[in-house]
């Protein structure tokens, strides 16, 4: 049987063994120490997130942080230990069919595109001048939505609704919900919980709708039809709908006040003028695409019971204001008469007229009030009662009344709806001196966040570039490293658009490990790159009459092909790592879809990049200096 390989065993004495596993610890360690640190860097942008999104990413950020520190520590000095333990005897020199084969067929590869070195520039800057469009057209907004398995439906009614008529609207809404097959379970309340810091008035109703396990779904059906066929199924005149999830819900609202995904906060100084204004913010906003559940936050239509003093009819049945404040405040309000005590508990004992007589204004004006002489007189008498309209509930910040018109944003994403929004406003109204408008909920999330990476990324680039100067005490050295960034950035721009993915903070990180990892492959690259260049000048001297443009080109080459099958295993480990992530579903995959798709496609065009091109461009700097200076400049890396 022939042999596919040979191997030749060769014994090596121990001092040998352990000068050789010392000299490879120190070449490791070069790379290794300056890499991690550039990832470290590259994660500030990530500690530097405040709000929703930094509780998200920071325990991502500090488990990376501390996985790559320790793993540093141990690669340099428990790994070369282990070595020493377990590389023992005599050391085969494999020939492996496989590896042999990728390196014969990577040095065609890399040598074609020495020999087009034009077109492989062209291809790669065209490749990135298409990216960046592209990265431009892709729809923004603040984080990917994470299905929550779950719906919370919060409807909103006219703000003088009675409990009577809010208790029916809440019925009906619970059997038309649980019709739906995929319906598990519905718990609806209206008005507020029992909790003094809950303000929702008897208008708005809360339903939070438990979904069936998918498994037991129609076929092909998704949470956004389940959705529609509620929305379709519950149009119920003067209720305006609104969908969202609960536990979103209570972020947005403890983080902004607005319960939708964006609000329009108008300020001013008047009640009337700012539900004017919320009314003609509401109709600009029916125009705009992806804007849906749209309605204005009642100011008005609030009903209050004014009772108003004849005072020249008190006179007349000798009644004060005092006597007559007492008559309807035990009446309306009600009057404590006593305390009850049960064990070490003691709960006061009120009373007052019975709700239907409350509700009534003519049981109202029946209400008896005593004359020092002239007996009993019904309080139309001496008062006149009646409804009058007013502000359901008065909203204040920063010293100014507010009102807001909410909306959620569907079938679009929220960066260009809100901008489209904007626009609109910009162009179709005109505000009063002393008001204006905010924007709020998620949108207001979103610029934040923005803001933050666009300051700290130029400044953790710099720093990037500075560790890699230190680390190879050369500019273009280091300029080789960093290049790989963009680079990378186009297969992340690629595979998010064409995954129909939003940027977001999510995206962003992605794209933040995605640096790290590519200026750790190109710092190697670059490393083995000037080894083959030092192995040039010891065997034919550094100087232009002795190293030809065809030597400088056999040297870069074998100094690329060289340790081939790590650099292949470390973009492997990171693809394998990452792609079943794609294939995941549950809770929490929305968003590690948007974090792993970038890295995904940018560890193959960096590491495609960093491959083919670095070498060429090594290769082009290098026949430059021998032109110029008549000799090689090569950099030795600090350890």
């Amino acid at each position: 049987m022939k042999k596919l390989f040979k191997r030749n065993y060769t014994p090596i004495p121990d001092e040998e063994r352990v000068e050789i596993i010392r000299k490879s610890a120190i070449q490791v360690s070069r790379g290794v120490f300056y890499s991690t640190i550039i990832i470290i860097v590259s994660f500030l942008p990530v500690f530097m997130l405040t709000g929703q999104e930094g509780k998200l990413f920071h325990p991502l950020a500090y488990t990376k942080t501390f996985i790559l520190l320790v793993d540093a520590f141990l690669v340099v000095t428990l790994a070369p230990v282990i070595i020493s333990f377990f590389m023992r005897g005599r050391f085969a020199a494999s020939n492996s069919p496989v590896n042999n084969w990728l390196e014969r067929a990577y040095e065609r590869i890399i040598a074609a595109c020495i020999r087009w070195r034009k077109t492989t520039l062209a291809v790669n800057l065209l490749a990135l001048a298409i990216s960046v469009p592209l990265l431009f057209s892709v729809g923004t907004e603040f984080m990917p939505p994470l299905d929550e398995q779950s719906i919370l439906f919060m409807p909103v009614t006219l703000p003088d609704i009675s409990n009577d008529e809010v208790k029916r609207i809440l019925q009906v809404q619970n059997k038309v919900i649980k019709s739906v097959p995929e319906v598990d379970k519905v718990l609806g309340k209206a008005g507020r919980a029992s909790t003094a810091t809950d303000n929702a008035p008897v208008s708005m109703i809360e339903t939070i709708i438990l979904l069936k396990p998918r498994s037991e779904w129609r076929e092909g059906i998704t949470k956004r039809d389940i959705i529609a066929e509620l929305d379709n199924k519950l149009q119920i005149p003067g209720v305006v709908n609104g969908w969202t999830q609960p536990i979103i819900n209570r972020i947005n609202m403890l983080a902004t006040g607005i319960r939708t995904d964006v609000g329009v906060k108008v300020y001013g100084q008047n009640l009337d003028t700012l539900y004017t204004l919320s009314k003609r913010v509401e109709e600009q906003l029916r125009s705009v695409k992806g804007v849906q559940d749209l309605y204005v936050d009642p100011i008005t239509g609030g009903k209050y019971l004014t009772i108003d003093y004849r005072r020249e009819a008190l006179s007349r049945y000798g009644i004060s204001v005092d006597e007559l404040n007492l008559v309807v405040e035990s009446a309306i309000g009600g009057a404590s008469i006593g305390q009850t005590i049960e064990g070490r508990r003691r709960f006061s004992i009120g009373i007052r007229l019975g709700q239907d007589f409350r509700n009534s204004l003519d049981q109202l004006r029946r209400i008896p009030v005593r004359t020092p002489s002239l007996g009993t007189v019904p309080l139309s008498s001496v008062a006149d009662i009646r409804f009058e309209d007013g502000p359901p509930m008065i909203t204040s910040e920063n010293a100014m009344l507010r009102g807001a018109v909410l909306f959620n944003v569907r079938d679009r994403d929220l960066g260009s709806t809100v901008e489209e929004a904007m626009r609109v406003l910009r162009n179709g109204m005109i505000m009063p001196s002393g008001y204006y408008v905010e924007w709020s909920g998620q949108y207001e999330n979103l610029i934040r966040s923005k803001q933050t990476l666009q300051m700290i990324l130029p400044v953790v680039l710099v720093v990037i570039f500075i560790s890699l100067y230190l680390a190879f005490n050369s500019i273009r050295e280091a300029f080789f490293s960093l290049i790989t960034v963009p680079f990378a950035l186009i297969g992340g721009a690629y595979i998010i658009y064409f995954s129909n993915v939003h940027l977001s903070v999510a995206v962003a990180v992605g794209f933040i490990a995605l640096f790290g990892i590519a200026v750790e492959t190109g710092i190697v690259m670059v490393i083995y790159l000037n080894d083959a260049m030092r192995q040039l000048i010891s065997q034919k001297g550094n100087s232009a009459d002795t190293i030809t443009t065809e030597d400088l080109r056999q040297f870069v080459i074998a100094g690329a092909a060289r340790r081939l099958r790590p650099k292949l295993m470390t973009v492997c480990v990171a693809l394998f790592g990452l792609i079943p992530v794609l294939w995941s579903s549950g809770v929490g995959s929305d968003v590690m879809k948007p974090i792993v798709l970038p890295m995904i496609g940018g560890v193959l065009t960096s590491s495609t990049h960093i491959l083919l091109v670095t070498p060429l461009i090594f290769l082009m700097t290098k026949e430059y200096e021998l032109r110029k200076f008549k000799k090689l400049e090569v950099y030795e890396t600090k350890h």
